[in-house]
């Protein structure tokens, strides 16, 4: 009795470190940084909470879809063109501050909706390969964003505004000043303790859409994603229908990706307009991994978890490298690796531990059937 109690608190040991290896690893790597990087720790504070505040919002908008089944949604690239486009208009229109953002959520929300609706249509004709798929739409579309801000607006859209249009007289400038909206929203409750700067208001909105996430989940809508995430013929035979369902999770994730650019945005007082968008998706996933997420499986809880883990990393590498090889260059190099590296050690992991499971069940069906067969 013993020896089996052992044995299964092994078992327990063993899955609980296969599932944890990505946010332990970062631990280790944080312990190991954090010293070496000699930043005090009211600053790291003041860090993390400013890029919770920044990137949560972003990161919870992947759940829905990891819950319906389709994976890493990396096409949530194309709401954050939305926004961005958005933000553009807005600032062009002259309204700033708080109107400004809620303007510009406005817009970005049709057009989420309809690059959801395609981006959807075509992860329906590659069920089982949703990632990648969704990873080249991204590419795909990102041409089509560049085709409208480089050359459609200024000549077909128009953009009264000099400061933020090319010399040419058509196509957005490369940097688009949000000095009208910078940071509005983190300062619109103005809170402060022990010199760390909280932006409630921030917090609050993201608040919202975590109950909001909790409360969907618990809906019919949620409850069919869910069981079509689990097996989609099952949920097809049920009476579920698998496509439209699909179609709405991914049209859910890139509204929100939108709404949760522009409060990335709105934090950093500008719009790089042919980058900002392009390595968002790549990054906000990461962060989602390092949090202990997996492909089909990712909660609240590992958001938060990521988002700290993930930017802590991101601060104290370029630090930490410069004190060991006294070359600042070498920490960024390491923290662009490691953002990569995190994704393909996750997808990895994801797979072993899959295959474990398939293998572990296939000899308990074994086991059950010599059961039997010995009776």
């Amino acid at each position: 009795m013993s020896k089996n109690n052992s044995n299964k608190s092994k078992n327990s040991l063993g899955s609980f470190f296969r599932r944890s290896s990505v946010p332990l690893m970062f631990i280790v790597i944080c312990i190991f940084c954090i010293p070496l990087s000699g930043l005090s720790p009211s600053y790291l504070i003041n860090e993390i909470v400013t890029r919770m505040g920044r990137n949560a919002f972003l990161i919870l908008s992947l759940l829905i879809p990891i819950m319906a089944g389709m994976g890493l949604n990396f096409g949530m690239t194309l709401g954050a063109m939305a926004g961005q486009i958005g933000l553009i208009l807005a600032s062009d229109w002259q309204i700033v501050g708080i109107p400004g953002m809620i303007l510009a959520m406005i817009i970005s929300v049709p057009i989420s909706i309809l690059m959801g609706l395609f981006c959807g249509k075509i992860l329906n004709m590659a069920k089982g390969r949703e990632m990648i798929t969704s990873y080249i739409m991204a590419f795909f579309m990102n041409g089509v964003y560049q085709l409208v801000v480089l050359y459609l607006m200024g000549s077909v859209i128009p953009i009264k505004h000099t400061s933020i249009k090319l010399p040419r007289g058509y196509g957005i400038r490369n940097t688009v000043s949000l000095l009208s909206m910078r940071q509005k929203l983190d300062n619109l409750i103005p809170l402060t303790i022990g010199g760390v700067k909280i932006p409630v208001a921030t917090f609050i909105v993201i608040a919202v859409l975590c109950l909001f996430v909790i409360w969907f989940r618990r809906t019919k809508l949620g409850q069919d994603m869910r069981a079509v995430g689990q097996d989609m013929e099952v949920a097809r035979d049920a009476g579920i229908n698998v496509e439209r369902t699909r179609i709405i999770a991914i049209i859910i994730s890139t509204v929100l990706a939108g709404i949760g650019m522009i409060i990335y945005l709105q934090n950093m007082g500008n719009i790089a307009t042919y980058s900002s968008h392009s390595q968002i998706g790549m990054f906000c996933i990461a962060a989602l991994l390092v949090g202990g997420a997996s492909v089909e499986k990712a909660s609240i809880g590992n958001v938060f978890l990521g988002v700290i883990l993930f930017h802590l990393m991101f601060i104290v590498a370029p630090k930490a490298g410069a004190a060991i090889t006294g070359d600042s260059m070498i920490g960024e190099y390491f923290r662009v690796f490691v953002s990569y590296a995190v994704i393909t050690v996750a997808l990895i992991m994801y797979e072993t531990n899959k295959r474990k499971e398939k293998s572990l069940g296939g000899e308990q069906l074994k086991q059950a059937q010599l059961e039997e067969e010995n009776k």
